[in-house]
């Protein structure tokens, strides 16, 4: 296991035999109307409503991560790990088993919600905020979040609307205002993965300026050569268990045996 040399260093995130289930709705038709669902619900009793699909997405999953790690979270598609993420950052209820962290989880993925109809501009100062940067912090490191993304290398991007952008170009806007604030624990799911090979080498680098700082990184991604470059441990999640934990090449490489990815 990947904390037999724990002695000594300090646990960030502990998840504790978790297990997330999702309810998803049955195809129910033209009869699907709220007073509906309640008359069924009613006539059933207790237990769940007719209909409702029991998704098993994590299945007892434990590891401790500690300061200064990197970890990478892989597996094929389907196999919890950016459902495992949303549990770490509070986003997601266990059904059972607990998530312990130190600090304050902060989730960045590719579908992180910043404002379509504002000019990038206005979203680095939201996004900033957000992460509870303070007005002073966010005019000093401004620049520095533009040229990091270098959305404004082929134009002046930044004072336009997010809806004109590329996803590629949203995705580094992303992680350029994320990677601005060092955190206690950072989750990256598939941000990398849109950039282009320069950015991917800055994102690596900041990555491992984070991990300097004494914070914890996660990494979701299908790219095991950022995987390779930027973590230390991974994990490895199929069908939402946890099929290995441990150094990072070792990993990757019972992984690609298994999958030939």
């Amino acid at each position: 296991m990947a904390d037999d040399n724990a002695q000594g260093r300090i646990p960030t995130v502990i998840a504790d035999d978790v297990h997330i289930v999702y309810r998803v709705n049955g195809a129910g038709g033209g009869r699907g109307s709220a007073t509906a669902a309640l008359s069924r619900m009613v006539r059933r009793g207790k237990g769940e409503p007719r209909g409702v699909r029991k998704v098993h997405a994590v299945r007892g999953v434990s590891f401790t991560a500690y300061r200064g790690e990197a970890i990478g979270l892989i597996g094929t598609n389907g196999s919890g790990k950016s459902t495992l993420l949303r549990a770490i950052a509070g986003l997601l209820p266990t059904e059972s088993g607990h998530v312990y962290t130190d600090g304050q989880p902060s989730l960045l993925g590719v579908n992180a919600a910043l404002m379509s109809d504002l000019t990038g501009e206005r979203n680095v100062v939201l996004g900033g905020l957000a992460m509870g940067m303070t007005q002073a912090e966010i005019r000093s490191r401004y620049q520095e979040i533009v040229d990091f993304s270098g959305i404004n290398e082929k134009g002046d991007f930044i004072t336009l609307p997010m809806r004109t952008y590329s996803s590629g170009m949203a995705a580094r806007l992303r992680f350029s205002i994320a990677a601005a604030k060092n955190h206690d624990v950072l989750m990256i799911d598939e941000a990398l993965a849109t950039g282009d090979r320069k950015f991917r080498i800055r994102s690596e680098e900041r990555i491992r300026e984070l991990r300097k700082e004494a914070g914890t990184v996660f990494l979701v991604s299908h790219n095991n050569k950022s995987i390779r470059d930027t973590c230390d441990r991974a994990l490895w999640l199929e069908k939402g268990e946890l099929l290995m934990d441990g150094p990072t090449e070792e990993v990757l490489k019972a992984y690609e045996r298994e999958t030939g990815k």
